[in-house]
């Protein structure tokens, strides 16, 4: 089952161009910045009330957000949805026809578990499952 929209990843050439309009004219606190070496990618958490907006920066020219910015511009690459069993809810989704981009979770920012789902699979929205230990 999902619980809850986790947050909602923003494609950006640089964070720390970016973050004035969220730190600053939106008012939303910075929970964090880290990489994601796996992904090539430095990520910048914002609180927006029940949920995040995380802020996606590419470290590398084979980065899949270099890539996404390249052809798309900057801008919304995914929705995150919160789950319980990560696991199971791969299966479950794969058993409706969905192609996965990831058949098994990996290691994401915050230490959260996450699969992706394809694009083609789900009206060209990018969705991301998202497991958590613990409180966020």
């Amino acid at each position: 089952m999902i619980k809850n929209i986790d947050h909602i990843g923003v494609a950006v050439k640089s964070l720390e161009q970016s973050l004035p309009f969220y730190t600053e004219v939106l008012q939303l606190p910075l929970l964090g910045i880290e990489e994601v070496e796996s992904e090539k990618v430095r990520v910048a958490f914002l609180k927006a009330g029940k949920s995040k907006i995380e802020l996606l920066e590419p470290t590398s020219k084979e980065s899949p957000i270099a890539r996404h910015i390249e052809k798309r511009g900057e801008g919304i690459h995914h929705i995150a949805l919160g789950v319980d069993s990560i696991k199971e809810r791969i299966d479950q989704i794969k058993e409706k026809g969905i192609t996965m981009i990831n058949d098994l979770p990996k290691r994401g920012a915050g230490n959260a578990q996450i699969a992706f789902m394809h694009p083609r699979s789900t009206g060209s929205a990018l969705f991301e499952l998202c497991e958590k230990e613990g409180k966020d």
